[in-house]
C-alpha cells in the first residue's frame, strides 16, 4: 500500500505539469501570423475586440466584437486581403 507522502508527492508533480498559461489575443496573432496585420487593421478600424482570425485562400476572415452605444455588443466578420 502506498504511503500518504508518496501519493501527495505524485499529486504535486501531476498538478504542476498540468499548469498552462492563460490564452490571450497575442497567442491568436502568433498562431495566425499571416493574418495578424489584417486583424490589427480591422481591430483599429472598428474599435472592437478580436475574436478570431483565420486564413482563407489569399485573404483572412476576421471576426471582432464591437460595443454599441447603449446596445448589446455585436459580432462583425470581415474578409480582408492578406
Amino acid at each position: 500500500m502506498a504511503s500518504f507522502l508518496s501519493i501527495a508527492a505524485a499529486a504535486v508533480v501531476l498538478a504542476g505539469s498540468a499548469v498552462l498559461p492563460a490564452p490571450t489575443s497575442t497567442l491568436v496573432a502568433r498562431a495566425n501570423s499571416d493574418c495578424s496585420e489584417a486583424a490589427a487593421a480591422v481591430v483599429e478600424k472598428t474599435g472592437g475586440q478580436l475574436l478570431s482570425a483565420q486564413p482563407s485562400g489569399d485573404s483572412c476572415v476576421i471576426t471582432v466584437l464591437v460595443q454599441g452605444n447603449g446596445q448589446r455588443p455585436r459580432k462583425v466578420t470581415m474578409k480582408v486581403p492578406m
